[in-house]
């Protein structure tokens, strides 16, 4: 039991000083909750969403008023001219890869204006494992250059690679992936895109806004992106759909999406989701206050490592936009204890070992906690790392912030146990 720990009232209030520092951000994020809530009651009632909409559709899904009925609330949700939502995108990785290949043709240029992706798209452009049917297979040329250095900066140099490489597409990665940098603001993504555009307004800007849905009061549409693309397993399944992803904007580019999801002449007209629309709506529902209590353990997750000396990104308390907490361990070891404390917290195959291991779309081992309801969801308390230097590990999600302060005791607790931590730092944290 976590309270026969050793030195748990310590811990715990250890713990309960750091969510006290945090009580005027977490305050201020209730506000924006109501507002997000408020915004999709206002859009399920224009729609007139009923039982109705719950119905089951069988075969191909012609005219299935599910379907068609949740397209239409995520296109007024992202301000979107279109969106097809699906079960039939196995990831986000999937819807992703669905716009690429549905846009681009042999002979075009892609540009990623984040730096190198993340890493199971690596395969899908060519960067690893050509011959498989990449986008450099097909002839589509890739190049990239990382204009979140220069966020703040001047954009001449940027503006002068865009005129000098003609491209049909420009792809921005929103959240940090398994990098270290400070994922993008939707402001900083609408500089980008109105950049792009000023050089080439034909360009798509195409962003993977992934971990990112419903963090900020805009999304990327809004702030000048073409097309947006994501997982349901993430935010905006609120942790109860079970699948899926999404892609919302330009009317003929989700369309052309689509046509690769299913076939060229079937596109977005087609498609069960298998009896999943109520868990679709209600999760969509459940959302935002669900991105909260991930907003606030990601918060609590960097005060407690920050204290007892790593680096973390963000730091607590500063403004984030996306879920994602990256911490830098800097040893193998550590990485592999702490993910198996968090195994050890979650309420799904608590008592599994975790370790080192492949996975389908990476480059490198990883190692994973993730003991969720839904697998591979990081809407759930989770966290991952790829095993390469500088060993960072990646904490993302949290239904509630109570499981997660529970998470956090367990570990300080094999923290100590291990002694990757001394008793008197928890007494007097480093203020790093």
């Amino acid at each position: 039991m976590l309270k026969d720990c050793k030195n748990f009232e310590l811990i715990e209030n250890f713990i309960n000083s750091s969510e006290q520092e945090l009580s005027m951000i977490f305050s201020e994020r209730s506000s924006h909750v109501y507002h997000k809530i408020q915004n999709i009651l206002n859009i399920y009632q224009e729609e007139k969403i009923s039982t109705n909409h719950f119905q089951q559709s069988t075969g191909s899904g012609h005219e299935d008023i599910s379907r068609e009925k949740i397209d239409q609330v995520f296109a007024k949700l992202f301000r979107a001219e279109k969106a097809a939502v699906r079960m039939q995108f196995v990831s986000g990785t999937h819807a992703i890869s669905s716009v690429l290949f549905g846009v681009l043709r042999p002979g075009d240029c892609m540009i990623s204006l984040t730096g190198k992706p993340y890493d199971t798209l690596e395969e899908v452009i060519g960067l690893r494992g050509k011959g498989k049917g990449s986008l450099s297979d097909f002839g589509i040329n890739y190049k990239e250059v990382d204009i979140s250095k220069n966020i703040s900066c001047d954009y001449k140099e940027i503006e002068k690679f865009l005129e000098r490489n003609d491209c049909k597409l420009v792809f921005i990665q929103k959240s940090c992936g398994y990098s270290w940098r400070k994922s993008l603001t939707n402001e900083e993504i609408g500089e980008i895109c109105q950049l792009v555009h000023k050089v080439n307004p034909n360009c798509i800007c195409f962003v993977d806004n992934c971990y990112g849905e419903l963090v900020e009061d805009t999304e990327p549409i809004t702030n000048g992106a073409n097309i947006i693309a994501g997982s349901l397993i993430k935010n905006l399944g609120g942790t109860i759909v079970p699948s899926g992803g999404y892609v919302a904007g330009d009317a003929e580019l989700v369309e052309l999406a689509c046509c690769r999801l299913t076939s060229p002449g079937i596109g977005s007209n087609a498609g069960i989701n298998f009896g999943l629309g109520r868990l679709i709506f209600q999760g969509l529902f459940l959302a935002p206050q669900m991105v909260n209590q991930s907003l606030n353990s990601a918060d609590l997750v960097a005060s407690v490592f920050q204290k007892i000396g790593f680096k973390v990104l963000p730091q607590p308390g500063k403004y984030r936009s996306d879920i994602i907490q990256a911490i830098q361990l800097k040893n193998p070891e550590l990485v592999k204890i702490v993910c198996q404390s968090f195994q050890k917290s979650s309420p799904i195959d608590s008592f599994l070992n975790v370790f080192p291991s492949p996975m389908s779309g990476y480059g490198d081992n990883l190692l994973m906690s993730g003991g969720t309801f839904v697998e591979g969801s990081t809407s759930e308390f989770s966290a991952d790392a790829p095993l390469r230097t500088p060993f960072n590990i990646y904490v993302q999600g949290g239904s509630h912030i109570s499981h997660v302060k529970i998470a956090l005791i367990q570990l300080l607790s094999d923290l100590l146990t291990e002694n990757f931590i001394q008793k008197e730092i928890l007494l007097e944290p480093s203020k790093l």
